[in-house]
């Protein structure tokens, strides 16, 4: 599915529609350039499950944790661009934190992946002009488990 990303609120909406959806033990990977907005929709996602104050950016924490009540589900919010090898994550303790959670995944690649799991929602963000100003898309593919809950917003 490809969903037009042309502003914020396009990505807030794409965030809530996927937010909507998920369920323990899913796991949302944002992939795509730098600047292509993946912790934009990771924080629309987050605010969508009910999180009300601010989501910052795990690019050296590696993971940022929101948990109930401030959220629908218990979320791991993980950044694995500085990772330089998958076992790092393993070293993390990540399956720990993952347990009972979602986990979004900005860099996935760099963690090894997930996109064999059939809980996984991959979410490939590119920019759509010249100028990387403005327009994007969202290229959203869905695990077996996201049969019949693909989000659509």
């Amino acid at each position: 599915m490809i969903v037009p990303l042309s502003d914020l609120a396009a990505a807030e909406g794409l965030g809530a529609a996927i937010a909507a959806s998920m369920q323990a033990g899913d796991v949302i990977a944002l992939s795509g350039e730098l600047g292509a907005g993946k912790t934009t929709l990771a924080r629309a996602i987050i605010a969508a499950l009910g999180h009300t104050g601010e989501v910052p950016s795990p690019s050296f924490t590696i993971i940022e944790c929101y948990g109930p009540p401030d959220v629908r589900l218990p979320v791991v919010h993980a950044d694995f661009y500085r990772l330089t090898d998958p076992r790092e994550a393993v070293e993390l303790g990540l399956d720990d934190y993952r347990d009972g959670a979602v986990l979004i995944a900005e860099w996935p690649e760099q963690a090894g992946g997930f996109g064999s799991e059939p809980g996984c929602l991959s979410v490939y963000l590119e920019t759509t002009d010249e100028n990387q100003q403005g327009g994007r898309i969202a290229i959203v593919e869905g695990g077996a488990d996201w049969l019949g809950r693909m989000p659509c917003p």
